[in-house]
């Protein structure tokens, strides 16, 4: 997701990007027996058996009619036969998974070969100081440091480092530990940090001292975001309900004491609260979305204190984001402009607007950046992004030019509002990423560093490719490919696919240092571009969502075909991938064409969407109705029943299937894969594997530790490598 100036406030969501290692009323009719669980066994190691989960009379009321789920006790967390059951499948797991544990070991010492563990981020000039991060080896976490830059403006590696967070430190005596985000003061002295040491995405706020190097006691509990006071003597931060995890409350807090004062409530449970910056640092902005309405309020940071203004009046189905410079606000709009428009318009006057970039229906405006300047717009065509940037002074626009057809392309973030050139990451799937500084008067690059891959890895050797298929409704799907160099594409070839397509999130094109052992070996790699991201525009975000959703699981099908038609695999040799949001397309494509893939790893899936989303007391379940439905509505409700994965499981064959969870998950409960393992154990016909594999200690994200994380990772391509034949 792209981070702009303005905070983006949805609560939350099923999201699990792509990865690149290297780096109702419901009726309880009774409770469950004492007994509910027959543990897995393993005394025939070769054989063993699966753990079958009993099954218990549970009635829900739907729209007047009475479902059972025999399998709802498993949602009861503090269970002990739900632990037990959930430690049965792991056991399982592990006695089935022998020669893919060996191999994910193989696999595991391949990967971190090619990775230079001690290294160094790009420094970032920020005010007096240059910020950047490092790794060391053998140490699971990043250490964010700083150095005083010269007077010269060069960096000056005489300079001491400062180290700001070590995250190896605060990991210790925890089994996870997530950071969710830091800020320097204007000042440089302080710093607000947050962590989450559950998987539950639960942080918690703190203030260090970086002249005593102090750390305060925590300011505040289950926040979601945080800025200072231009004078560094305040802090507004948001923070969530503990139950339904939306953010719906701003609060302020003087360091010179007092207690938290709460400024904003949203009550509207369809929106969160986000908190940000405009880049000058002249304004908060507190951002309230749902799905399809964006509402901004700004606040003069010189003046903590006041009340906030809403910038426009909140109108449904407007989107909007600020940002501000020398007096005038930037507004980047879906007003009459689908794929948004850039005005700009006097602080004192937001409605009175001049129009910045007009609406293209075919180019996605999706952010900007400004400086002192010039002003830098990415925007997105035909599935690739491009960067722009125009001189304030001038009507041209310059395009930075990249030189390959299919890559991956963003801003990272400048801080300086006078510099001259602007930070930009550059990478495809072929090619590592570049960090890179770009002129901003001329567009020129020049690469600071690329990420190394150790072994003499040569891009030249590799070939990237874009394709299109037609799905059934005749839309063109975007794929991005890549394969070695000499792979026979006859049928003979595994092939991996990649989908996610949801919540407008379109997947890069991006270097893997991981994929790099699923390539060497001979597979063909893919990403489908299906409708539900934002690769073609909103449009192919409102195409794969509500009551158009099952385009997102028949594009994935059609390139499924795609791929067999066009001899690039065949059905036993085509394995795919998708996690969370992307796990319910995994589902979905299973019950849909289950002859047409050979294995499944489903990652953290939102399986089970109409029990979840039929409990508003969930995290994200009320915030989400507008991107899946509500099934409180009679149609909606037989629309999201007719793809639930758990819902339209039957007997038949099924592909291999391994599907990873997080006990602490709060985004994808836990239960739901839980559930649709059990399920589909009493359903599958074939002999084929199905495991459940549920980290005890962790949330959405798997591991939080970037070593423990690459184990995970080379375990699950292990599996999915050894379900082809391909076993070292």
């Amino acid at each position: 997701m792209m981070r702009c100036s303005t905070p983006r406030a949805t609560p939350g969501r099923r999201s699990l990007r792509a990865r690149t290692v290297g780096f109702v009323l419901v009726l309880r009719v009774a409770w469950m027996s004492a007994s509910l669980v027959v543990m897995a066994d393993t005394s025939n190691v070769s054989h063993p058996k699966p753990p079958i989960a009993k099954t218990h009379e549970h009635r829900s009321i739907w729209h007047g009619e009475s479902v059972n789920d025999p399998w709802f006790w498993l949602r009861e967390k503090t269970n002990p036969e739900v632990i037990s059951y959930l430690e049965a499948e792991n056991t399982y797991m592990e006695a089935s998974t022998v020669e893919a544990k060996v191999f994910g070991e193989l696999l595991y010492k391949e990967m971190l070969g090619r990775i230079q563990q001690t290294d160094l981020t790009v420094p970032l000039r920020r005010g007096a100081y240059d910020y950047y991060s490092r790794t060391e080896e053998g140490r699971q976490y990043a250490i964010h440091c700083r150095r005083k830059a010269s007077p010269e403006g060069a960096s000056d590696a005489k300079a001491p480092e400062e180290v700001l967070l070590d995250l190896n430190l605060l990991a210790q005596g925890h089994s996870f530990l997530g950071l969710g985000g830091f800020e320097i003061s204007d000042s440089g002295t302080s710093l607000l940090y947050s962590t989450d040491v559950t998987g539950f995405r639960q942080y918690t706020l703190y203030r260090k001292d970086l002249a005593t190097g102090k750390t305060s006691a925590p300011l505040a509990e289950r926040v979601t975001s945080f800025e200072w006071s231009a004078d560094g003597a305040f802090v507004l931060y948001t923070t969530e309900d503990s139950v339904t995890k939306r953010s719906n409350q701003l609060w302020r807090l003087s360091l010179e004491g007092g207690r938290p004062e709460l400024v904003l409530e949203e009550k509207d449970e369809l929106f969160g609260l986000g908190l940000g910056r405009t880049k000058d640092h002249q304004w908060f902005v507190c951002s309230s979305q749902s799905t399809d309405t964006w509402d901004q309020r700004i606040l003069p940071t010189s003046d903590p204190k006041g009340a906030f203004r809403q910038v426009l009046p909140r109108e449904k189905g407007h989107k909007y984001e600020v940002e501000h410079r020398d007096g005038v606000l930037l507004l980047r709009t879906n007003k009459d402009a689908k794929n948004f428009r850039l005005v700009s318009a006097p602080v004192a006057e937001p409605g009175r607007w001049t129009e910045v970039i007009a609406h293209r229906a075919d180019v996605l405006l999706k952010g900007l950046e400004v400086f002192r300047d010039h002003l830098v717009v990415a925007e997105q065509k035909e599935a690739l992004t491009h960067l722009r940037i125009q001189n304030k002074n001038s009507t041209h626009w310059v395009e930075v030019a990249f030189p390959e057809p299919v890559y991956s392309a963003h801003a990272t973030g400048t801080p300086e509002l006078g510099a001259k050139a602007f930070r930009l990451a550059y990478q495809s799937m072929a090619t590592p990423q570049g960090v890179y500084d770009c002129d901003l008067a001329t567009g020129r690059l020049t690469l600071l560093k690329r990420t190394p891959v150790l072994g003499g890895y040569d891009p030249s050797g590799y070939v990237t490719e874009r394709r299109w298929v037609t799905a059934r409704d005749n839309t063109r799907v975007p794929l991005s490919i890549v394969y070695k160099k000499g792979v026979k594409l006859d049928g003979s070839a595994p092939c991996f696919l990649y989908g996610y397509g949801s919540y407008g999130l379109g997947m890069d094109a991006s270097f893997s240092i991981a994929r790099l052992s699923l390539v060497e070996r001979g597979m063909v790699f893919v990403i489908a571009h299906i409708r539900g991201g934002d690769e073609l525009g909103e449009a192919w975000h409102d195409d794969g969502m509500l009551m158009h959703k099952k385009n997102t699981f028949t594009d994935f099908v059609d390139c499924g075909e795609w791929l067999v038609k066009n001899r690039i695999s065949a059905p036993d040799r085509l394995v795919i991938e998708g996690g969370s949001a992307g796990g319910l397309l995994m589902g979905a494509v299973v019950n849909l064409r289950p002859d047409l893939f050979r294995a499944v790893h489903s990652a953290v899936p939102f399986v089970d969407v109409i029990n979840t989303m039929m409990d508003a007391s969930l995290p994200l379940t009320v915030g989400e109705y507008l991107e899946w439905g509500n099934p409180n509505e009679k149609p909606a409700f037989d629309y999201m029943r007719s793809y639930s994965p758990y819902d339209n499981l039957k007997p038949g064959a099924y592909p291999a299937m391994l599907v990873t969870t997080g006990l602490n998950d709060s985004q994808v409960m836990y239960w739901e894969p839980a559930k649709y393992v059990a399920k589909l154990r009493t359903l599958k016909t074939d002999a084929r594997p199905l495991l459940l594999k549920c980290n005890m200690g962790a949330g959405h994200g798997g591991a939080s530790g970037r070593y423990d994380r690459l184990k995970e990772v080379s375990f699950e391509y292990a599996w999915l490598m050894t379900q082809v034949g391909i076993t070292r």
